[in-house]
């Protein structure tokens, strides 16, 4: 059997990079999905890559409406949901001194408050003995210039995982983190980087990751099906880091 099969997920940011990748990893591996995100030709583009087993539902993260609706619709095609992968989230660099107050702002309103709405507004719509997997990034760990308010935010994710999941545990739901270190996407270009920034970053952080490469949307993908699975029947409050030994070696 399939190690989803007969499973219902919901994909926050489900049309593009990890969130794209890995609603076609839930497929292959049996489940039904419902991807999120707010650019509709995008969702309409993905869902028909992804086919028969997948919906598309148009919102915002911030809208605790837009969120009703997609627990309501998934329910309705689908049933009740079995994986909720909070992964939308956005990416802004400012170093201190020029950071702004719509700086913080756009951050903490996407990636904690977004996530915090996500997966509030799903309780109602999950099974018992769910898994619900949030994005955070090895930044929670890591100083790096220019990245304190996104690393913030994505430490506020790795907290969550530990607290959603001890107020969630008498469910049988487990809640976990997943933190990509750099992975290939355009995260960096629509983050605010200049084509040169990005070209040094990338030779910095390659430099940095003992594997010698950036990781690939794929292999993210793989991981989140893995705790999405039975076989992280054991692994609840925990994060998993993928990131090519980057914080390890």
């Amino acid at each position: 059997m399939s190690r989803l099969q007969d499973k219902v997920a919901v994909i926050t940011g489900g049309n593009s990079g990890i969130g794209f990748a890995s609603a076609q990893a839930f497929i292959n591996a049996g489940a039904r999905v419902a991807i999120f995100g707010r650019d509709r030709a995008s969702l309409d583009t993905s869902v028909e890559a992804l086919g028969e087993n997948a919906i598309a539902i148009q919102g915002d993260v911030t809208s605790d409406a837009d969120l009703d609706n997609l627990y309501t619709t998934t329910n309705h095609h689908f049933g009740k949901v079995d994986v909720v992968f909070a992964n939308a989230g956005t990416a802004e660099f400012m170093s201190l001194e020029d950071a702004t107050n719509d700086h913080l702002d756009k951050l903490f309103d996407i990636n904690v408050k977004g996530l915090f709405k996500t997966v509030r507004q799903s309780l109602g719509a999950l099974n018992d003995n769910a898994s619900i997997i949030l994005t955070s990034s090895i930044t929670n760990e890591k100083g790096i210039p220019r990245m304190s308010a996104y690393s913030a935010s994505k430490a506020a994710v790795r907290s969550f995982a530990r607290s959603f999941s001890a107020e969630l545990v008498s469910r049988g739901i487990r809640v976990n983190a997943l933190s990509p270190g750099p992975v290939a996407t355009s995260i960096y270009a629509r983050a605010g980087l200049s084509e040169e920034q990005i070209e040094g970053l990338g030779e910095e952080m390659t430099n940095q990751i003992p594997l010698k490469r950036f990781g690939e949307v794929n292999e993210m993908a793989d991981a989140a099906v893995f705790l999405a699975s039975s076989e992280s029947s054991f692994i609840v409050g925990d994060e998993l880091v993928v990131d090519g030994g980057m914080t390890q070696l």
